[in-house]
């Protein structure tokens, strides 16, 4: 007799409390990272979402809890009404009763491994704590991934230390559920309190210590929006804090209604926040940056302008395209194979790109650059090659170009080189510097249109808007093509908006369409060219303060007002 097979058991799910921090996707930890590319679901309000889907492996499902907007609805009060994502971004209501702990249990039942992300950290938000009682009683395993806490974060970013050498004692509360007894609490001490509330009930807040016994002369801050380039932060006491608002023109506002952290203390260094505020004193802190280029091309730029404080915008200018007859490119890679080149030279990221896809195509893989020589112009197409798996043996010492490569390029020598081929994949509107140069040093050049490029398609509406109207703080052009082809398919941006060009050539370029030049890069490179434009910030934001004036970005600037040249 056959022994019995039983059914094998139910695959066990898991879940993972994640705690995202205050706003800032930097804040998030080493294991939130790894717990994120190994998740199967994301179940998160969308302002969370937002902060962790970058890191979430493709194809994840994701549900986000959007929290009622009214003022009773606040992050973690009253019930989110809830909305699933699939992998495939198809959208579909899900029934008011099934709340986020039900739906967390139900991917965990299904074997799902569910990460369910807070802002700040787990162990301060109340939903969380309800959830991790539902796995709990449910034998569902879970861990808890702990969070920078936004009472703790968000005064860090606001310059505004917590305690002093003398240790003083730091008290938290939450406005929104606070007791009589914890107000008469917390006035009764002498320490810093970090008051969690809303924009609109920070005067009420400041009312509430004063009753209990705090001073209507004592230092407070308040921030919004904490550890995000639109942080702001004001410094006033508990008496005045109502009428700083006021005159801010912040209150009253449909945003009142906006989460915020307030810090009350003598000694909670307030006074100085000044000399303290490191995050919104950065050079482009807040500036709108336009980057005339694809997210692709764009990564490193926008990376750097962030570590500024600015929040920068990719427009794509040109779109690639591939070549109209592909049989040249089809005969160059099928030479690589056979040993028709010497050399290969790629002076774009879409160059290599374009053998990229024509290798994959074939089955081909970076082998079959054994014994070819290979070039590169600029540090972007380097790593690019080094992504697929090849180390360029010559990138130009000096100039990032094709003049710059030619410098470096050796000579051909019959008796070192037995092959005097070289092939060039490029755009189809590449200038022929590179092609003559090689010629001149003695080189056979196979010049093939590896793709081509073609003027992208206008931004949205509100981009061209937002150009035109004076919405970017700045824009940066990385060649004279950037500059036609915005101009083209978005229109001139606005005069107060900040112009900075890569170099002379562009400069011109964007002169001759009626811009004023702001800024030039001093060598032509992208880095470069950002270190300029935060230099120019850092000037004009130090010109405000010696001047007594509030910074202001340009876009803040009264329209029509005049820019001064930069001197960069």
């Amino acid at each position: 007799m056959s022994p019995t097979t039983l059914p094998a058991p139910p695959e066990q799910g898991h879940v993972t409390f994640l705690g995202a921090g205050p706003g800032d996707p930097g804040l998030l930890t080493l294991r939130a990272v790894e717990a994120l590319a190994n998740a199967d679901v994301l179940v998160a309000e969308h302002d969370v979402l937002d902060v962790v889907r970058t890191h979430a492996r493709q194809g994840v499902s994701e549900v986000h809890t959007d929290a009622d907007t009214t003022a009773s609805s606040t992050p973690g009060t009253g019930t989110p009404q809830l909305t699933v994502v699939d992998g495939a971004s198809t959208t579909a209501g899900v029934p008011a009763n099934r709340d986020a702990a039900h739906l967390v249990m139900e991917a965990a039942r299904g074997g799902k491994r569910v990460v369910r992300a807070v802002s700040g950290d787990p162990g301060l938000d109340a939903y969380a704590a309800e959830e991790m009682l539902a796995c709990a009683s449910a034998g569902v395993p879970f861990e808890v991934v702990p969070g920078v806490a936004t009472a703790v974060g968000v005064p860090a970013y606001a310059g505004v230390p917590l305690r002093d050498a003398q240790g003083t004692d730091v008290r938290f509360v939450d406005a929104r559920t606070a007791s009589d007894r914890c107000w008469t609490e917390v006035g009764a001490s002498d320490g810093t309190v970090v008051v969690s509330t809303t924009l609109d009930s920070v005067a009420a807040a400041a009312g509430e210590l004063v009753s209990a016994g705090r001073k209507p002369d004592t230092p407070l801050t308040v921030t919004v929006a904490g550890t995000t380039t639109r942080q702001r932060t004001w410094t006033a006491t508990l008496g005045t804090i109502a009428q700083t608002l006021k005159q801010a023109k912040v209150l009253p506002s449909p945003e009142g209604g906006r989460p915020v952290i307030a810090v009350v203390g003598e000694r909670s260094a307030a006074a100085q926040r000044d000399r303290l505020a490191w995050f919104e004193s950065k050079p482009l802190f807040g500036w709108k940056v336009l980057v005339p280029r694809t997210k692709e091309q764009a990564a490193s730029l926008s990376d750097q302008l962030r570590s500024y404080g600015a929040v920068p915008h990719e427009v794509p200018t040109i779109a690639v395209e591939p070549p109209r007859t592909p049989q040249q490119m089809e005969r160059a890679v099928k030479g690589l194979v056979t040993g028709r080149y010497e050399w290969i030279a790629f002076t774009s990221v879409n160059a290599v790109k374009a053998v990229r896809e024509k290798f994959e195509e074939y089955g081909l893989d970076a082998r079959a650059f054994a014994g070819i020589k290979v070039a590169a112009v600029g540090e972007q197409t380097a790593n690019a090659l080094i992504a697929f798996g090849v180390k360029p043996d010559l990138v130009p010492s000096g100039e990032q170009s094709a003049a710059g490569l030619l410098e470096d390029w050796p000579p051909y020598d019959p008796v070192f080189d037995p092959i005097d081929r070289v092939f060039l994949p490029r755009a189809d509107i590449a200038t022929e510097t590179l092609v003559a140069g090689l010629i001149e040093l003695g080189w056979e050049v196979d010049d093939v249109t590896a793709y081509r490029t073609v003027r992208a398609s206008p931004p949205p509406a509100e981009t061209r808007e937002a150009i035109k109207g004076g919405g970017f703080d700045a824009v940066l052009f990385t060649s004279s093509s950037t500059v036609r082809n915005l101009v083209g398919i978005a229109g001139k941006p606005h005069n107060v908006t900040v112009i900075a060009c890569i170099g002379p050539a562009t400069a011109k370029t964007a002169e001759e369409h009626g811009l004023r030049v702001d800024v030039m890069a001093p060598e032509p490179s992208v880095h470069k060219l950002a270190e300029a434009l935060a230099d120019f910030g850092a000037r004009r934001r130090l010109a405000a303060l010696e001047a007594g004036d509030p910074v202001t970005r340009p876009s803040e600037r009264r329209p029509g007002a005049r820019r001064r040249r930069s001197t960069t």
